[in-house]
């Protein structure tokens, strides 16, 4: 018999508003659902299980939510054909540090780097980044 799925919705009543909140969810079957809203006022429901890892750092979502709610104004980006600049930035809006991992016993921190083989899936407060342990999200306060 098979352990049901727990959920966990990441800031389900908004009081992370404004908090500069981001999580990265490594995918892993752990029985442990993540689940947020993305997809600026399109306020899409992903999900993905796994761990979560916290980022910290102060305004680390800044350049993501330029591109998201300024260049694509706060519409979603699902399926976008993306113009070269506008990856660029966003490749390096995710290359955050993360001091955390599953299977290293050392701590150097190590940059995400955005997965572009999932590139589809990208969407406000929720891109698919490449871990150290493996695919992941990065999730962000959406803007809706």
């Amino acid at each position: 018999m098979s352990a049901a799925k727990r959920y966990v919705f990441l800031d389900p009543d908004g009081t992370g508003t404004d908090q500069g909140w981001m999580f990265v969810v490594v995918a892993a079957p752990t029985g442990v659902v993540y689940q947020t809203q993305g997809g600026g006022h399109g306020c899409v429901p992903y999900e993905q299980e796994g761990y979560l890892i916290p980022v910290f750092g102060r305004d680390l979502d800044h350049e993501l939510k330029q591109i998201f709610v300024r260049e694509l104004k706060g519409w979603g980006s699902r399926g976008l054909d993306w113009p070269e600049e506008l990856l660029a930035r966003l490749k390096k809006a995710v290359a955050v540090h993360l001091y955390a991992s599953a299977d290293r016993d050392d701590t150097w921190p190590s940059p995400l780097a955005l997965d572009e083989s999932r590139l589809a899936e990208a969407d406000e407060a929720w891109v698919p980044v490449l871990t150290p342990d493996g695919p992941g999200f990065l999730a962000w306060e959406n803007s809706d």
